[in-house]
Parts: structure tokens; sequence; C-alpha cells
């Protein structure tokens, strides 16, 4: 069982974006008493060879809440991504709303304001956001309430967060069939990801999971929702019982053999800014590159 407040009788609707070139789906959950709503996740895109920045899959999520005559509350970011760059500025100047992430992006802009050597200019109080949210936390979309939950190990400022019966895992968990994302990631830790798989886990079994990401294992098509009890009762890594030394074992293995994700760079610049990308000297929109510094 769960110590958060969660309220399974409100039942928000929930409509899904899903990004092709970044594999990350998008959503809008509307408070399903009122005109609110929320955003989880948005993607800008980038021609990264090019050094072209676009916002068709944005302006899709700003269409689709403009044509509803909704009202964007919050634009909320599950965690600091690395394989895709956010659109909430973006989407905030087209409507409005409260860009919120969890309180330890401290950590993460303490972490890669080194990497990238930002200098003093860059704050790294999480100043860039409206709003941090603590384990905990609640606040409300319309008349729906939302809590956020503290689920580090993919990275240091993970969130889950549930609104009604429906939560929104970012990557603490894939769909059963994916299993868990990796946490080798600086801040990141694999027994950190286990304890928090079971947060996630002892939520009520018919609570409804909307996937960050999905690469459709095993050539099958593309699915973003599940629900506890089926995480539970199928999830490769984490399913049947998996012990949290079983789950280390199998996520460090498995995370020595992967492959920095295309976008990491780019996306790390921009997102722990919250969504806006950095400038030089003359204001001018640049991304460093720093050689073998990740």
């Amino acid at each position: 069982m769960t110590d958060y407040p969660i309220e399974m009788s409100v039942k928000p609707e929930v409509e899904a974006f899903f990004d092709a070139a970044t594999n990350t789906i998008s959503y809008v959950v509307k408070d399903p008493a009122s005109s609110a709503c929320a955003v989880i996740d948005s993607v800008m895109d980038i021609d990264y060879a090019a050094g072209r920045i676009t916002y068709d899959h944005a302006d899709a999520v700003i269409a689709y809440i403009q044509k509803r005559d909704l009202k964007l509350e919050w634009i909320i970011e599950t965690h600091v991504h690395a394989d895709h760059l956010s659109a909430a500025p973006y989407i905030q100047g087209k409507l409005g709303g409260k860009i919120g992430i969890g309180d330890k992006i401290m950590v993460v802009q303490e972490t890669f304001g080194k990497v990238f050597n930002e200098g003093t200019e860059f704050q790294r109080d999480g100043s860039q956001f409206d709003a941090l949210f603590k384990d905990g936390d609640t606040y409300r979309i319309g008349t729906m309430d939302a809590v956020a939950i503290y689920t580090p190990g993919h990275t240091p400022a993970c969130m889950v967060h549930v609104m009604g019966d429906a939560a929104f895992v970012g990557d603490t968990l894939f769909m059963p069939d994916g299993g868990s994302a990796r946490a080798d990631f600086p801040g990141g830790d694999a027994a950190t990801l286990y304890d928090s798989i079971q947060k996630v886990l002892a939520l009520p079994d018919d609570m409804r999971l909307f996937m960050c990401h999905d690469y459709g294992p095993n050539g099958r098509d593309i699915q973003w929702e599940t629900t506890v009890g089926a995480e539970k009762a199928h999830n490769i890594h984490v399913g049947h019982g998996a012990t949290k030394e079983q789950f280390v074992t199998f996520r460090t293995e498995r995370d020595a053999t992967l492959a920095m994700p295309r976008l990491i760079i780019p996306s790390l610049q921009v997102n722990m800014r919250a969504g806006e990308l950095p400038t030089d000297k003359d204001g001018r929109p640049m991304l460093k590159v720093p050689v073998n510094g990740l």
C-alpha cells in the first residue's frame, strides 16, 4: 500500500503524442471536472547535424489544447531528459502555465554545470523553473489533485506524477516487456531505482501507468499505457517478485553494454535550463560539445 494521497475515483482524460524521432510520449492530461489541463514531458524538435530547432511536436500539443478550449495550468517534467529536448518554455509562451520539476534538479544542474563548464552565470538553484516539487508535494489541475512522488535511480531528479487514477512514470518504468530504464548516468543507481520502482508498484493495482518512452521490443507496435497490476505480474526486470540483488546485477551488466543516447549532449544543456537554449557571449543560441566529458 502507498502512503501518498491517491484519488482513484478521479479519472482524468489523457491524450498521448508520440515522437518517433526520440521514442518519447508526451501527454495532455485534462481534469474531468473542468477545462484545466497539464502537459507532461513535451518535446522540442532538433536536427542536431544541421543545428536547427523546430516545434512540430509541440505545435501539435498546442493545437490539441486550443481546439478543445482547454486551460493549460502545468507543464511537468518528470526528470531532466537525456534523449530529447523539452519544449516547455515554447508551450508556456503560447498557452501559459507553470513549469515544474523535482527539487533535485539542483543536483543535476551542479553535476552538468561542471561538465559543460557553464561558469557562475548559470544558476544551479532550480530558479529556471516555476515550481520545484519535493516528495509528497501536492498541486492542483483545476479541481483535480496531483501528487509528486520522488523516484530517483535513473537520474537523481526523477519523479512520478499521480493525477487521479493515472500515474506518469517518466523513465522509472517501461512497458512490462520493456522492463526498466538504465541507471548509469551521473547520479543514477540501480539499487535506488529498484526501491523507486517498488514505490510505483505499491500503488493500487488498477492505477493506470503512462510511460515516457517505448521502443516496440520484438517488433510490436508502440505502446505507452499499462497498469500497476500488469507491471507486477509481467515486467521482465522487476515482475514475478524479482529481488533487488537480481535487479542490480542485471541492470549493471546491461547498462555496461549501452551506448550514450544520440541527443544526450544537447538535451542536458537545454533541459537543465527548463527548456531554454544556452547562448554564447553575444547572446546567440549555442551548444557545447565536451570532448571525453560524459
